[in-house]
């Protein structure tokens, strides 16, 4: 019995996807609920399970093939050895072919006519120069190679510095996977549409930096999740929200839409680029249940196997360049959103407190926001607030 796999669906709005890897080829076992391949969309690259136990009979649709919601993807034959019973070949011609003299093998392909023009003005024998082209073709590089090789030691001269390649080494070219297509999509739409700009400060780790080493392992212990700086920051940003509601608020047609909840996207590098999953109600957890939710989904995330609907609805989102060594940068908004913070990398730089110069860990943090909704004293305010709690971490505690 075949059973046919069909493209899945895969969320609101979405109607087509692109075929990624396959994890099996035809011929080969699978198991019932086992990842045959991946579909790439819009947001996320989804996994499709085999719906039974038996062979890969069939692959419908190729790698890099656009497919609509429905569309066959494979069949594959239900039971053990299932692709064995429908066709056994026959033994006769089996052991003819294994008697037969092998096939002559097939003659090197000839060198480049401007390699062939070199080895004839050195005197060179071609069938001593391994070829690095297609199919192992001889080409000029491999000819000046020969030849370096086999000049003197007192003329080095008469062999060109750097040898030239083979013009397929120089570049490669890909195509642009669907979510990489839609993450420059948003990224041109945020610029064609908001007016965005960005505003600057820094805040002193010290006190967070200090609070972690002491509460850490008791942390852990109690609720099995380390703690994280993400935790600060997402309540900080929640309570800034609070206070300049315009940042939690969007444009719909002629209206500001301004959100009474906050959920908070907290941006996840993966192989196939960023995605912005969402922390739902972030203004309702404590910090070991936001260090589970951010924990949880930034795992998924690098998987691939988050859902569309942990990526939409998003109404604040925070970006942590300093993971990769960012010291300083603009986070651009993360459309409808109105507010993107960045964060970026600590780094001990002397600071004046009072009459004195003093060392202490400091980020600079950088707030992106959309003109059109964000006042200027708006945005300077909120970052002030979001720098102010990370510098004494007992206000998120006592709601100050």
């Amino acid at each position: 019995m075949h059973m046919e796999v069909r493209v899945p669906t895969l969320g609101e709005s979405m109607t087509e996807a692109t075929v990624g890897r396959w994890f099996k080829a035809v011929g080969e076992a699978v198991a019932q609920d086992e990842a045959l391949l991946e579909l790439e969309t819009d947001k996320v690259t989804v996994e499709v399970p085999a719906p039974v136990s038996g062979t890969l009979l069939e692959i419908a649709a190729e790698s890099g093939a656009t497919v609509e919601i429905g569309a066959l993807l494979a069949r594959v034959a239900e039971g053990a050895g299932a692709i064995g019973g429908e066709a056994k070949p026959d033994p006769a011609p089996v052991a003819a072919a294994a008697e037969a003299p092998a096939p002559a093998a097939e003659p090197d392909p000839p060198p480049s006519p401007a390699a062939r023009k070199l080895i004839d003005e050195h005197g060179l024998d071609a069938a001593r120069i391994p070829g690095t082209g297609k199919d192992g073709r001889i080409v000029k590089g491999d000819v000046l190679a020969s030849v370096a090789d086999a000049a003197p030691p007192a003329r080095p001269a008469s062999v060109p510095a750097v040898a030239e390649r083979a013009q397929g080494e120089r570049e490669e070219r890909v195509p642009m996977t669907r979510l990489r297509r839609r993450i420059a999509e948003r990224l041109k739409e945020a610029q064609n549409t908001a007016a965005i700009l960005t505003t600057y400060n820094e805040a002193d780790m010290s006190a967070v930096m200090g609070l972690r080493a002491e509460m850490r392992d008791e942390f852990e212990r109690k609720h099995g999740v380390r703690l994280g700086f993400m935790s600060f920051f997402v309540k900080a940003c929640v309570a800034a929200l609070q206070e300049i509601p315009a940042v939690n608020a969007e444009i719909v047609g002629d209206e500001i839409v301004y959100k009474n909840h906050y959920d908070i996207g907290v941006a996840v590098g993966t192989g196939q680029g960023l995605v912005v999953p969402v922390v739902r109600d972030a203004d309702a957890l404590g910090f070991a249940e936001l260090e589970k939710a951010i924990a949880d989904l930034g795992a998924r995330a690098r998987d691939g196997k988050l859902a569309l609907a942990e990526l939409q609805g998003g109404t604040f989102s925070i970006s942590n360049g300093g993971v990769y060594g960012s010291l300083m940068s603009s986070p651009i908004l993360n459309p409808p959103q109105s507010g993107i913070l960045g964060m970026h990398k600590i780094q001990k730089r002397p600071v004046v407190e009072g009459d004195d110069i003093v060392v202490r860990p400091m980020m600079y943090l950088a707030l992106s926001y959309d003109h059109r909704i964000v006042d200027g004293r708006e945005a300077v305010t909120f970052l002030v607030r979001v720098k102010a709690c990370i510098e004494d971490p007992r206000r998120l505690l006592l709601g100050l």
